[in-house]
Formats: structure tokens, C-alpha cells, sequence
């Protein structure tokens, strides 16, 4: 039994690594949205964030303060540079927070679609760290598909939208990230998503 286990987890594994390795991530389809849907997704774009988060209990503080190192250590190989990691990571927290998204997701998701390259287009013209259409910029942004490549906008619009996908799903995060990767119903993205969501849980 335990050697079958650990069978299926090598299995596993190796198809995660297999996807990473041939992700063509950020596939998102338009889809018709109701006017209340829209303005409420623009609102949520444009509304202003703070320069740094704001806690009311000490313990609250620490405890971020904990994860960003940790996560900061983590991001080495990506991201050289101590003060970009720790931009990215304040921001990425940031925008995950309000859209009510676990910043362990966030990354996950991050490390599939782009590999955190800032600048990164997908064969089907997704841009930025969170690989998003160019249609979301027409549809509640400015319509300036270029602004997707500003991390916080990128990371902005990329956690409004898989929040909307989850309300969609109704909480299903497995349709939901495949809703997002434009591949909703199939394995292979979301198992990806949450392979990299645990190595980035503090």
C-alpha cells in the first residue's frame, strides 16, 4: 500500500513537472459579463491601494512580517534582487489579500503562468506575471493593454479575475483556476497551481 502511494505521488509529480515545463499559460476566454458584473470588476480595478499594509494587532504584523521573509528567501531564484523581491511580495500580498485570495495562491499561480517574468506573453497574448488577456483592459480597465505589464495593475487584474471565476464556480477553486487558464474541467493546470500553492505556504 505504501509503496503504491508513493507510486502515485511520483506519477503526480512528474505530470506536474511535465506541464510546468510545456505551460502555455493564461488562456482566458471573454465572456459575456452583466453591467452590474463589469462595474463592479472596474471598481474593483481602479479602487487605490496603500503603499504599505496596515494592521491592528501586533501579532497580525509579525505574522506578516514572517511570511515575507520566508517567502522572500524563497523567491531567491527568481528574483535576485532583495529590494524586487520584497516590492513584488508587499504587492502581491497586497492585492491577494483584497480580493480575498490566499497569497500562497497567488504565487502558485504566478510561478505557472509566467515564471515570474514581469514582461512575459504567452503564445495566446497574455502579458505580465499573471498572464491576463488584453480583452480585460477593454472591458474594466482604460482599454491600454500595455498597463498590464505595471505590476501592481498586472497582479491587480490578475486576482480580481480569478475572484470573479471563483464566484462563478461558486467556490469551486478547481474549476475556477481552470476557468482562468482556459482550460475549465481538465487536471492538468489546476494540480499545477495547487502543487506550487503548498511549496509556497508559510
Amino acid at each position: 500500500m505504501i509503496a503504491r502511494r508513493a507510486l502515485l505521488a511520483t506519477t503526480a509529480g512528474a505530470a506536474c513537472a511535465a506541464w510546468l515545463a510545456t505551460a502555455q499559460a493564461g488562456a482566458q476566454r471573454e465572456e459575456p459579463l452583466a453591467d452590474a458584473v463589469r462595474t463592479a470588476l472596474s471598481a474593483a480595478i481602479a479602487a487605490a491601494a496603500p503603499p504599505r499594509p496596515a494592521f491592528e494587532r501586533t501579532d497580525d504584523r509579525l505574522a506578516y512580517l514572517r511570511w515575507l521573509s520566508a517567502a522572500s528567501e524563497r523567491l531567491k531564484r527568481f528574483k535576485a534582487e532583495g529590494h524586487v523581491r520584497v516590492e513584488f511580495l508587499e504587492t502581491l500580498w497586497y492585492e491577494a489579500t483584497r480580493a480575498g485570495l490566499e497569497p500562497a495562491l497567488v504565487l502558485g499561480l504566478v510561478q505557472v503562468e509566467s515564471g515570474f517574468r514581469k514582461y512575459a506573453i504567452s503564445s495566446a497574448g497574455a502579458r505580465g506575471y499573471m498572464q491576463v488577456m488584453p480583452f480585460w483592459a477593454r472591458l474594466i480597465g482604460d482599454g491600454d493593454p500595455a498597463r498590464l505589464f505595471h505590476m501592481q495593475t498586472n497582479l491587480r487584474f490578475g486576482c480580481v479575475i480569478l475572484r470573479h471565476y471563483l464566484d462563478t464556480e461558486r467556490g469551486d477553486l478547481f474549476m475556477a483556476l481552470g476557468r482562468y487558464n482556459g482550460s475549465r474541467g481538465q487536471a492538468p493546470y489546476p494540480n499545477a497551481v495547487l502543487a506550487n500553492r503548498d511549496r509556497w505556504r508559510v
